[in-house]
């Protein structure tokens, strides 16, 4: 299935703005999050397909990338000078190409790769990228945290060594010689490619491998130790270099991504890099003024309520938010004020609050219109 547009995922232009992808994730999310749809797979695999989509269009770097290549900018190993060589046609005269060996392609084959099977490089092949999930507390998400995750991680079948048959069952490939590789072209150049029966192995599959039946690989499980940087949200991504699926023919094993799930707080809201929290205070308190305890995600810090602060008010603590993932400045955290009245009173308690509602000398609601 091809893979949906990033911006119809989010369901915005492609001209929205960074504060406009920002606030349709957030919409999706809450809509789309398993904590709010238990047990609902499709809702779940949206959750995921929206967190990928944040992911690239809310990284200015890779969204430009994705502007200008579409999803093929997304695949691990992506080049883009490469891909942008491609694109203006360059070859022996272009700015990618030395034909004195000294440049970025020493040979018409490293050229012309993609193009021939990966021509000059036998059976070599990069693995693939793997992914996983893991579910943090909120708190952890803002401090950072370790993470302990077991995945299934496969590896080259150590009996037959990646190949997939049974050792000393196959035979040398009679089609390239056993070299690998065969010649394509006419004319005074002539390029070299992967041999299509042997896939630049130089032999032929036997009999499949009795370990891996013919897999050329096994799986087993792994725990990982993952450190989780502070100021992770729900979509970020963390990549855990050569855990992924392994390479054949000596190429790198690919990485693992770890796709973060934070849970929510049941007192703190995250917007962005600020965090939000109702703050009890009495009725003395706001009237009067006073200096309070109030808890932080760094401990506890003293805050002045001003005199005369209304239910409602906002005070902004700045520097106690969310700390910056990549670059940029911490959070601010903003405590709104809810004035609290007491629940068990007493006449002494009544005549005090009479003394205080005559003090209103109007009416609270006199401007208030619908």
């Amino acid at each position: 299935m091809a893979q949906r547009d990033l911006y119809e995922v989010l369901g915005v232009p492609r001209t929205a703005s960074a504060e406009d992808i920002r606030k349709a994730y957030r919409k999706l999310a809450r809509r789309c999050h398993p904590d709010v749809n238990p047990g609902d797979k499709a809702a779940e695999e949206r959750f995921k397909e929206i967190s990928v989509a944040n992911d690239v269009l809310s990284d200015p770097d890779k969204r430009k990338l994705y502007d200008e290549f579409g999803p093929e900018a997304l695949q691990a190993g992506f080049d883009a000078a490469r891909a942008r060589a491609y694109a203006a046609g360059g070859g022996p005269a272009g700015p990618e190409f030395d034909v004195g060996g000294v440049g970025r392609f020493a040979r018409f084959e490293d050229l012309f790769g993609d193009l021939f099977g990966h021509a000059g490089r036998g059976a070599a092949q990069p693995g693939a990228d793997a992914e996983a999930e893991v579910e943090i507390d909120f708190l952890d998400a803002i401090r950072g945290t370790t993470a302990q995750i077991a995945v299934q991680r496969s590896e080259a079948c150590a009996r037959c060594a990646g190949s997939g048959s049974e050792p000393g069952s196959g035979s040398s490939c009679g089609e390239c010689g056993g070299s690998g590789q065969v010649r394509v072209g006419r004319g005074p150049i002539d390029f070299v490619r992967s041999c299509p029966r042997c896939g630049g192995a130089g032999r032929v599959a036997g009999r499949p491998c009795t370990t891996c039946a013919g897999r050329g690989e096994t799986a087993h499980p792994e725990r990982l130790s993952v450190r989780i940087p502070a100021g992770v949200d729900t979509g970020s991504r963390i990549r855990v270099a050569g855990k992924g699926a392994p390479g054949r023919g000596g190429a790198p094993a690919g990485d693992l991504y770890i796709v973060v799930r934070v849970r929510p707080h049941p007192l703190l809201e995250r917007r962005g890099a600020d965090l939000y929290l109702d703050l009890p205070v009495t009725i003395g308190e706001a009237a009067l003024g006073a200096t309070i305890t109030v808890p932080t995600p760094d401990g506890p810090l003293r805050v002045r309520v001003p005199p005369g602060s209304q239910s409602g008010k906002h005070l902004r603590v700045r520097g106690h938010g969310v700390p910056p993932l990549k670059t940029g400045q911490r959070g601010d955290l903003y405590l709104r004020l809810m004035v609290q009245v007491p629940v068990d009173q007493n006449e002494t308690l009544r005549e005090a609050l009479r003394t205080i509602e005559s003090a209103y000398g109007r009416d609270p609601r006199s401007d208030l219109r619908l």
